[in-house]
């Protein structure tokens, strides 16, 4: 492991990472609702807060590494050290790691179709 894999520290609890990533998916879902979206349609699309709150706390690794996106290694290591520094994200980490068929456009391992 070199020093760009080693995570950023802690910032803030876990419980204010999910206020502010459940305020990021309410300003989402009344942006979609107020554009006349069907929210039967797009809900299912949307991350949990507990995704939002991995992608947030992976987004901030991104950062620290001068903004290079992360190889496929790189990025499990990443998702693993946010899965033992908050282990009640370990669900949502191993969720999105399993995910690699996903159709969902805001996930890390969508696959282009090209």
């Amino acid at each position: 492991m070199n020093d760009r894999d080693v995570a950023p520290a802690r910032r803030a609890s876990l419980e204010l990472l999910r206020a502010e990533a459940s305020d990021e998916l309410s300003v989402v879902v009344e942006e979609r609702l107020r554009a006349g979206e069907d929210p039967w349609e797009f809900m299912g699309d949307l991350p949990s807060v507990d995704e939002l709150v991995v992608f947030m706390l992976r987004a901030e690794n991104i950062e620290a590494n001068g903004g290079m996106r992360p190889n496929a290694s790189r990025h499990y290591r990443v998702l693993r050290q946010i899965a033992l520094d908050y282990p009640p994200l370990t669900r949502a980490v191993w969720k999105l790691l399993g995910d690699s068929n996903t159709s969902r456009r805001w996930d890390a391992v969508v696959r282009d179709a090209s």
